[in-house]
């Protein structure tokens, strides 16, 4: 009789790890960080809540190669400070995936953001024994997840793991 491995699951908040690692001074490789989740958590599945930009098809095919799941949520522009800014608040579709869509198919969550808005759902499946960890992008995140600071991986030490580094390579060879 073998024994079945769990079957997790990650749900990624895009904005506030892209923000948040960037903040620290690196960019996030896709590819690595989900080979990352998939052989240190037996990450089946990794969702990434994304706003939906017209002119962003080019990121959103590289997420869907690394295999990241996209779940869209439409997007609203307005000037910030005579800037224009684009806003999708994915928090609420990453709850619902969480705690009801995908909630029956996965044995334990991986959480990637430092917003406090999630510290319902990280109580929640806490709770349910469905937690597994929470992984902020920097060490600046909301108070709000303290209570939940034995699950925190720090996206920082990750980092010589997962960083995106120049290769060098253009493609191009010479003619």
């Amino acid at each position: 009789m073998s024994i079945k491995s769990p079957e997790n699951y990650a749900f990624v908040d895009s904005q506030n790890l892209n923000l948040g690692v960037r903040s620290s001074g690196w960019k996030v490789d896709y590819k690595k960080f989900r080979l990352y989740l998939k052989n240190k958590y037996n990450v089946e599945r990794a969702f990434m809540f994304i706003g939906l930009v017209g002119n962003n098809q080019k990121l959103y095919t590289e997420l869907q190669a690394a295999g990241f799941i996209l779940v869209f949520k439409p997007t609203v522009q307005y000037f910030e400070n005579g800037k224009k800014t684009v806003k999708g608040n994915v928090d609420a579709e990453l709850v619902l995936h969480a705690a009801a869509i995908e909630f029956s198919n996965y044995d334990k969550a991986v959480i990637v953001s430092g917003d406090g808005d999630f510290a319902c759902l990280l109580e929640f499946l806490d709770d349910k024994d469905k937690l597994l960890h929470v992984m902020t992008p920097n060490h600046k995140y909301s108070k709000l997840l303290k209570p939940f600071s034995h699950y925190i991986v720090h996206m920082n030490k990750l980092r010589q793991s997962v960083e995106y580094k120049k290769t060098g390579i253009s493609g191009r060879s010479k003619p």
